[in-house]
């Protein structure tokens, strides 16, 4: 995380037109590469996958290290477009290009928009290429962020549930819940504050503001890099607050389904300082 000065645009606010100091995270987000795309037709029991094609030059990282695209048929979808529901593209990440230490890619499929025609044209035509968070995303528009929060392992009652500590009179324990429930029925309610796993839950924050994107990481990256993580070597998003989940963890971005584009602030700052020894 980072902090920016910016002249506050909203409205109605007490600090309408002036410099305010916000919190924001940096995202390093490297070009992903459109290896396929698959279609799917609408049945009783949801969606069923019809066929897929794959590009005919897979990365060597995703050939080497994973079975995606072995076996696979190619073949015309525009003449069975009629049995088609939904075409989603299949994409892989290029941790290389990442402050991380893993070579093998993640592979995911990414939901398109438009008709069904246009869907398939934008698939064939991007089959094989990089398809970078400029192309998606722009400065001013709310998106959710979809992430798996950072592991604390097994906790107690009190800093799980954040319950307030019985009086030092009671029994047996102070770091506990009063009782586990009532008498009927005869079994310990779901609801009942326990100790029990804390942290590592996929979760979703949503409405997050894209204050800046950009393709030089060496604009928002601090002298010495990311306590852990290093220097943003590609193309970067900022946004406005805090998200889920360690450095070097994946994180998926998607729009917002509340809230629209708005009109960035104008970033007047950006800290660069170097936060080594800071914890």
């Amino acid at each position: 995380m980072r902090h920016v000065v910016v002249i506050d645009n909203r409205k109605n606010t007490h600090t309408s037109g002036q410099e305010v100091r916000v919190p924001v995270t940096v995202l390093d987000c490297p070009p992903m590469i459109v290896v396929g795309y698959r279609a799917y037709r609408a049945t009783p029991y949801g969606r069923q996958a019809v066929s897929e094609v794959w590009a005919s030059k897979l990365p060597k990282d995703l050939v080497r290290r994973t079975k995606v695209g072995k076996g696979s048929k190619k073949e015309d979808l525009d003449k069975r477009i009629e049995e088609i529901a939904e075409i989603r593209l299949i994409v892989t990440t290029q941790p290389r290009m990442a402050g991380v230490e893993k070579k093998r890619p993640e592979v995911m499929e990414m939901g398109l928009g438009g008709s069904l025609e246009e869907k398939l044209a934008f698939a064939k035509d991007n089959i094989g290429k990089e398809v970078r968070i400029s192309d998606i995303f722009s400065e001013g528009d709310h998106i959710d962020v979809i992430a798996v929060t950072k592991g604390k392992g097994t906790q107690g009652p009190v800093k799980r549930w954040g319950l307030n500590l019985l009086p030092i009179k009671s029994e047996k324990s102070r770091r506990k819940p009063g009782n586990l429930g009532a008498w009927t029925p005869t079994r310990v309610e779901w609801n009942v504050p326990q100790m029990g796993q804390m942290g590592y839950h996929r979760r979703t924050e949503v409405n997050k503001l894209v204050l800046k994107l950009g393709d030089k990481g060496e604009e928002v990256s601090p002298d010495g890099g990311f306590i852990g993580y290093g220097s943003v070597k590609s193309d970067y998003v900022v946004l406005k607050g805090s998200i889920p989940g360690p450095s070097k963890r994946l994180i998926r971005l998607r729009f917002a389904k509340d809230k629209g584009k708005v009109e960035a602030p104008e970033i007047i700052y950006f800290s660069t300082k170097s936060a080594q020894g800071i914890r």
